[in-house]
């Protein structure tokens, strides 16, 4: 297996940890992945949720927390790994918290959960790359154009995110079991070949969502990706940020358990479903707190806090809050290292 290139930097493995908050995957987990040779990935969202002003200013709280994870991180991985963080586009301070990694030294910008139209602009005149997350042909060919048409620039890497990954999809419900990633990806990669005969540099392809082992790594590798993302089986890990329940949560999870939701973000979610979830499907969540996070949250008819609820489920309240999760979570029966996982999915 060949590595992703990254700036002047290549990963060992071709294998990105998915971005997973809130709280779930800070300098802990990322530090630790890219010490053993894949891409860690910081998420963003809600990260200063430990700070002691979090309550009361939760927009300087998270401002401040990304310098502190990335330089923590860092520490872990070591100055020549690759550390990257995942940023919302549905987070009302978007541009503030890119702008806030990069001036951080991060390598690598991943973005979703809407369209990045003006990445490109945070990031000029630095040595951060970007990569947008798409889930179909035609979310990839608007993103590229558009950032080449107002910006001169091809993305760095592009995220392809099927139907089968945890927490926010890019899919409508009647589509999820209807969209094979096999045939996204194969879209997708011929466009990019054109996109990189046009420009004449490479453009790693990265494919995520419903990622369990070597087999399913191999099998994208020949389809000529550079690499996957994944994220559920990184929750099951002892470097993991979030409390030992949520962990716990994925070991006992079956594939009843898993359930699609409404999320405040405006997009389907895959979750365990839980007491929280049940509440919510009653109507019962009542909100009593904005934490001004989400664009898209309209706290006069949103269903429940998305804040909150990550906030508890990563504390280990895991049954008054939400657990995001992938299609294979029923898979996960113990936890490892970080170190005896990467070693498995490579197949070292």
């Amino acid at each position: 297996m060949t590595g992703i290139k990254v700036g002047n930097k290549q990963s060992k493995y071709p294998i990105i940890q998915g971005g997973m908050g809130v709280g779930v995957s800070l300098h802990k987990l990322a530090g630790n992945v890219s010490k053993e040779g894949g891409i860690g990935v910081i998420s963003t969202a809600d990260i200063g949720y430990m700070e002691e002003d979090f309550i009361k200013n939760p927009k300087n709280a998270n401002l401040r927390a990304i310098g502190k994870e990335i330089k923590m991180a860092r520490e872990i991985a070591g100055e020549d790994k690759i550390l990257a963080v995942n940023v919302m586009v549905a987070l009302n301070n978007y541009k503030e918290i890119v702008l806030e990694c990069v001036n951080n030294g991060i390598d690598l910008i991943i973005s979703g959960a809407g369209i990045p139209k003006e990445l490109p602009e945070y990031v000029k005149n630095s040595k951060t790359k970007i990569a947008p997350i798409v889930s179909s042909l035609r979310c990839c060919k608007l993103i590229v154009n558009h950032w080449k048409r107002k910006y001169d620039y091809i993305p760095d890497m592009i995220i392809i995110e099927g139907p089968k990954a945890g927490g926010h999809l890019g899919f409508k419900k009647e589509e999820i079991e209807n969209t094979s990633l096999e045939d996204i990806t194969k879209e997708i990669l011929e466009y990019i070949k054109q996109v990189e005969y046009e420009h004449k540099r490479e453009i790693p392809v990265i494919v995520a969502g419903g990622i369990w082992d070597k087999n399913d790594i191999d099998t994208f590798l020949k389809l000529g990706a550079t690499g996957v993302q994944m994220a559920t089986r990184f929750v099951a890990t002892y470097e993991c940020d979030a409390a030992d329940s949520f962990k716990q949560a994925y070991i006992d999870a079956n594939s009843n358990d898993v359930k699609i939701i409404n999320s405040p973000v405006g997009m389907p979610g895959r979750a365990i479903c839980n007491s929280f979830i049940k509440l919510t499907q009653e109507g019962k969540c009542k909100i009593d707190k904005c934490y001004n996070c989400i664009k898209t949250c309209n706290v006069a008819n949103t269903p429940y806090c998305i804040t909150k609820a990550l906030i508890n489920s990563v504390k280990g309240d895991v049954e008054q809050g939400l657990i995001f999760c992938g299609s294979n979570v029923d898979k996960v029966d113990k936890i490892v290292s970080v170190h005896d996982l990467m070693k498995e999915l490579v197949g070292a």
